[in-house]
C-alpha cells in the first residue's frame, strides 16, 4: 500500500475528498456557486471549524447576520457553532475549498511536526 492517494479535480457544483484520498483528520471539499446562486442552506457544526480558501471569483458569506465580503485569494476561518451560508457576487462565480477539523485538535504544525531524514 502506497503512503499517499492522488485524484484530479476537474470541476462539479462540490467534490468532496474524504472517501476518495482516504483523509483520516480532516474533511475537504472543493465548491463551486454560478453567478448568483448560493448554498441553499445556513448550516453550524458540532465539533469541526471549517477553513475556507477563495480560488476563484467572488462572493459572501453570512456568518451570524454579519456579511463579509469575499474574493480569490482571501482564507477564511469559521467556529463550529457559527451559523454560516455563502453565495456567489450577482455577476461573478466563486470557486472555493473547504477543510473541516476539529477544533482544538492540532498538537503540533509544519516544524514541529516534522521528521527530518
Amino acid at each position: 500500500m502506497n503512503n499517499f492517494s492522488k485524484i484530479t479535480v476537474t470541476g462539479g457544483a462540490r467534490t468532496e475528498l474524504h472517501d476518495a484520498l482516504g483523509l483520516t483528520g480532516a474533511e475537504i471539499s472543493v465548491n463551486a456557486l454560478p453567478a448568483g446562486a448560493s448554498v441553499p442552506f445556513v448550516h453550524s457544526h458540532r465539533q469541526n471549524e471549517e477553513i475556507y480558501c477563495i480560488l476563484e471569483g467572488q462572493g459572501k458569506a453570512e456568518i451570524d447576520g454579519e456579511t463579509v465580503a469575499l474574493a480569490a485569494g482571501d482564507w477564511l476561518r469559521i467556529s463550529p457553532a457559527a451559523k454560516r451560508r455563502f453565495f456567489a457576487a450577482d455577476k461573478t462565480a466563486i470557486k472555493y475549498i473547504c477543510i473541516q477539523v476539529k477544533q482544538n485538535s492540532l498538537e503540533g504544525y509544519t516544524a514541529a511536526d516534522a521528521v527530518i531524514g
